[in-house]
């Protein structure tokens, strides 16, 4: 065996903790080689590099045969080559062998750096095809070290990454040591001039998915889905759930047992706030759920502006509210919608009862184009629309002095026009007030019937009895025989003074 063998066992050494195989680990022997070929040549070379099986290492450099030379590393004098061999013509290629051994220092640091090189890029490589689709995963490790606030964290599983935990991606009410175990999630991969950077966080809140994905089955089992979660580290996070399978309670399942599963999480949040609300596609039962814990009285939506009001009583209103307004300022964010808040008292105070008690004197009027009327000629229309005025609302603000301006609108066109917004107009008129003379005349025809039963008229059989018990004579009172004898013995002491007096 040749004795090329120890410098192929110093290599296997060098990236024995590499986890780099036979084959790999011969690439960057190759590799090696050719830096140091190049070291020697003063230039890139073909070579032919081979590592036997038994440790042996065979290099060839292939140089061809030219009459002028341009490129030494590559190229050789026609004259030189016939020293060799007289046989040799321009434009064949020369095999020169080299030993190894005779390569100086310097070309065995290029090998070794070049190796070191070739390990290092496969490592980044490896990280990346690792990380790259595992962000929003949660990883563990211990703190390595801290630097100004940014904590290094060495990762079990890959302890040759670059992982960091910027203080903007720490919670403030927590505090680490060097040496602590710590778990985060892989918020994003990095990519810096020393490599990839794996940048970790446990103030977002994917650190909190990845906690329930971790503690609660149904979710990693996909058959609860957490649609939105919203976070303020060190504070309160709202979860929304929901259930793919109907038998699955979603907010049960991420509560767990007494509460088992959300204390696990939040022991590993530092006693965070965890609320879990159930989601829903409509906005407004979506609403009420996410103020929680407070009790919503009343939502009112408004679709165009994504603007939702909620009414709730005074004595809630703190609790909507939350420290600092972070109770429905996570609600906000978790519906997706801005979120106005007033207790019932302000609500009312700003004229809003109708609206808030669904009052039913409101209603929608719509426009509509004036050819649906039957009552307009298809002349007077054509005048109409020339001018722009084609729909109801456009001619309902209108005098008869505007359409007697309308050009081929005469006096008779312009009654009828008027005659036909009168029409429209004042019959929602009558109907409010045929609606509020219907109570006036329920109250006058209960009062007359009353007179009339005051009355007790005798004509009316029925009527007869109920007059005469109320002009019945009050019964005469009878003294109680205690009441008699107190009187008689009044009498007696009478007679007894005036006897006395007369004596």
């Amino acid at each position: 065996m040749s004795e090329q063998i120890p410098i192929v066992e110093a290599f296997r050494v060098m990236t024995a903790n590499k986890s780099l195989s036979e084959e790999e680990l011969h690439d960057l022997i190759r590799d090696g080689i050719h830096a140091a070929l190049a070291r020697r040549f003063d230039g890139p070379v073909d070579a032919e590099i081979e590592v036997q099986s038994d440790g042996d290492i065979r290099i060839v450099v292939l140089k061809e045969v030219v009459e002028v030379v341009e490129d030494p590393a590559r190229e050789i004098l026609l004259e030189e080559a016939r020293w060799d061999d007289p046989d040799f013509q321009v434009g064949d290629l020369m095999e020169i062998p080299v030993d190894f051994r005779d390569f100086g220092r310097g070309a065995v640091m290029a090998a070794k750096q070049r190796i070191i090189q070739r390990v290092r890029e496969g490592e980044r490589d490896k990280i990346r095809e690792e990380f790259n689709d595992r962000v929003g995963e949660l990883v563990s490790g211990e703190v390595q070290s801290i630097q100004r606030g940014t904590l290094v964290v060495l990762l079990n599983r890959a302890r040759e990454a670059e992982a960091i935990i910027p203080w903007r991606e720490q919670n403030p009410r927590e505090r680490f040591r060097q040496g602590e175990s710590i778990r985060a999630v892989l918020k994003k991969l990095e990519e810096t001039p020393r490599g990839p950077r794996l940048i970790l966080s446990r103030a977002d809140p994917l650190f909190v998915a990845a906690l329930f994905a971790l503690e609660v089955p149904e979710i990693y089992q996909g058959l609860i889905d957490i649609k939105e979660i919203v976070r303020e580290a060190g504070g309160r996070t709202k979860v929304a759930v929901s259930s793919r399978d109907e038998s699955v309670d979603p907010v049960g399942a991420c509560v767990g047992v007494k509460g088992s599963r959300v204390q696990a999480v939040v022991s590993e949040l530092g006693g965070e706030r965890i609320d879990i609300v159930p989601w829903h596609p409509d906005p407004e039962i979506f609403a009420r759920r996410a103020l929680a814990p407070a009790r919503v009285a009343k939502v009112i939506s408004d679709a165009s502006r994504r603007v939702i009001t909620a009414i709730v009583d005074d004595d809630q209103l703190s609790l909507a509210i939350g420290r600092s307004g972070q109770n429905v300022r996570l609600a906000s964010q978790l519906i997706g919608w801005q979120l106005d808040l007033y207790s019932s008292r302000d609500w009312m105070d700003r004229g809003a009862e109708s609206v808030l008690f669904g009052a039913d004197d409101e209603y929608e009027v719509a426009d509509f184009p004036l050819s649906e009327l039957d009552g307009i000629s298809p002349a007077t229309l054509a005048a109409l629309e020339a001018t722009g005025i084609s729909s109801f609302f456009d001619v309902l603000d209108k005098d008869r002095q505007d359409f007697l301006q309308v050009p081929g609108i005469g006096e008779e066109e312009a009654d009828s026009l008027m005659g036909l917004i009168d029409e429209l107009t004042v019959v929602e008129e009558s109907e409010a007030q045929e609606a509020a003379a219907e109570p006036e005349d329920a109250a006058e025809a209960e009062a007359e019937e009353l007179e009339g039963q005051a009355d007790g008229s005798l004509e009316d059989g029925a009527e007869a009895p109920e007059a005469e018990a109320e002009i019945e004579p009050e019964p005469e009172i009878e003294l109680e025989p205690a009441e008699e004898d107190s009187v008689e013995e009044d009498s007696a002491e009478e007679e007894l003074v005036a006897e006395e007096r007369s004596s």
